[in-house]
């Protein structure tokens, strides 16, 4: 914009500079001609009365050294030589002589005058009065250069100007466009000092204006998040009484654990809900590419939580093989054992294996097998979700919210952030034996400083045929 500014200020500026020095120019250079001219007539002229008193050489040239550039003064007598070195044509003096008219004419090398003088006895006289070229130009190029210098200072002066003025403003436009940034990647806190013109001034106001409301919005959004989690207490304590009159029974255990995992969950929720911009990289991943959501699958995740992915998965699918056995759904897990870590925390990669083992359940009858694997290739960890249900018939509309028919689309949304914020992705297929088969990719975590990881071997395993 700066440049812009002062492209403008140096076009302008140097037409309307170019538009006055042009007819300045040739202004200057005319008067100084003519100046010239008048001077050399002006001395013929003087010496006309000399000529009308005597015609004495002596007495002439006597006159003519009194006068200025006397030695272009020459006096041409009747039937006399010339008193001086003439530089008139003979066809130009002839006509001054027989015309008795004054003749004032260029010439290659300057400008001539020609002044005829009528003498006693009808005779004619001519003074002649030469200009150099030097004399008519005397002081233009002075007066050009002191123009052009002026005119160079007058641009120089207007595209400096115009610069400053672009560089508040522009400065003014960085600053707004770092504190949106700022704004985008989560820093609430972020504001503006309002400067420059009035407009930026008043964006500025604005700005801060919106974040102020934005904050508060989110306050209040995070306190009814809290406040509707906590509301599922009360059903969760009517659940632990019944889990106690259910004492002895075999399924007393099984539920009272499974109440206690929902009551942990439920907790954590009120306090990350509680806590002002308690985001961490899954919150990151919802800010969209250019904030830095969505890398390349081969780049290694950013600092920050890590954890290695195939302990957490191992642990949630020993959670989720107890429902499983009780459904009499087969259920195997394949894991790597070369280092698979990643860059989030247990909690989030443990709310991506709970929402895709989960969507098995919700979307699979009863009796339909699955397996949970972990694979390690060079520069990312895959966790492959596949099951021998139905399949999801339009994957792209699957990973959207709410859009799936039956379904609020939360599950694959949280595993799409969480990939992505590791800079790997979520791919959707049909598996070998017709079911849906979820890939989600994380990219691996940065090495830690001390120790090196070890390679090892995988350990596969198949379907089982049943529990």
């Amino acid at each position: 914009m700066r440049r812009s500014l002062a492209g403008v200020a140096l076009a302008v500026t140097s037409m309307v500079a170019l538009s006055f020095l042009i007819p300045l120019a040739a202004l200057v250079m005319s008067l100084v001609k003519e100046q010239s001219v008048t001077a050399a007539e002006q001395r013929a002229a003087a010496l006309a009365p000399v000529l009308a008193l005597t015609t004495d050489p002596s007495a002439l040239r006597e006159s003519a050294a009194s006068l200025d550039a006397a030695e272009y003064v020459v006096v041409h007598l009747p039937d006399e030589p010339a008193l001086g070195a003439s530089r008139a044509p003979a066809a130009l003096l002839e006509r001054a002589q027989r015309g008795r008219e004054s003749i004032s004419q260029r010439m290659p090398d300057g400008w001539i005058c020609l002044q005829p003088v009528v003498l006693p006895g009808d005779q004619v006289a001519v003074i002649e009065n030469f200009v150099p070229e030097e004399e008519l130009t005397r002081g233009v190029t002075a007066s050009w250069t002191v123009m052009l210098l002026l005119a160079v200072g007058l641009v120089g002066g207007s595209v400096l100007v115009a610069d400053r003025l672009g560089a508040k403003v522009v400065r003014s436009s960085k600053r707004l466009a770092h504190a949106s940034q700022a704004l985008g990647r989560g820093n609430l806190d972020a504001r503006v000092d309002p400067m420059g013109p009035r407009e930026l001034r008043e964006a500025g106001i604005a700005f801060n204006t919106m974040a102020h409301r934005m904050t508060e919005l989110l306050a209040v959004e995070r306190e009814l998040v809290a406040d509707l989690s906590h509301r599922l207490r009360t059903p969760l304590t009517a659940l632990h009484l019944a889990t106690e009159r259910m004492a002895g029974s075999p399924e007393s255990a099984r539920v009272e654990a499974a109440v206690c995992a929902l009551e942990t969950e439920l907790r954590a929720i009120i306090t990350a809900a509680r806590t002002p911009l308690a985001v961490g990289p899954m919150g990151q991943g919802m800010l969209g590419p250019e904030t830095g959501g969505a890398h390349r699958a081969t780049s290694p995740a950013p600092a920050g939580p890590r954890c290695e992915a195939a302990d957490v998965v191992r642990r949630r699918t020993a959670f989720w093989a107890v429902l499983a056995e009780q459904q009499d759904r087969p259920c195997s897990l394949d894991l790597t054992q070369e280092p698979a870590a990643v860059g989030l925390s247990e909690d989030d990669v443990a709310a991506v294996v709970d929402a895709l083992i989960g969507n098995v359940f919700r979307h699979t009858a009863p009796g339909t097998a699955f397996a949970v694997r972990v694979a390690r290739t060079a520069q990312a960890v895959e966790l492959v979700v596949e099951d021998e249900g139905p399949g999801i018939p339009e994957p792209d509309q699957a990973l959207s919210r709410g859009s799936s028919t039956g379904s609020s689309g939360l599950g694959l949304d949280i595993a799409r952030r969480a990939g992505s914020v590791t800079g790997g992705s979520v791919r959707i297929a049909r598996g070998p034996r017709g079911g849906a088969r979820i890939t989600v990719v994380f990219g691996l975590a940065a090495p830690l400083p001390s120790g090196r990881a070890s390679r090892g071997s995988r350990r596969r395993t198949g379907w089982p045929r049943g529990r």
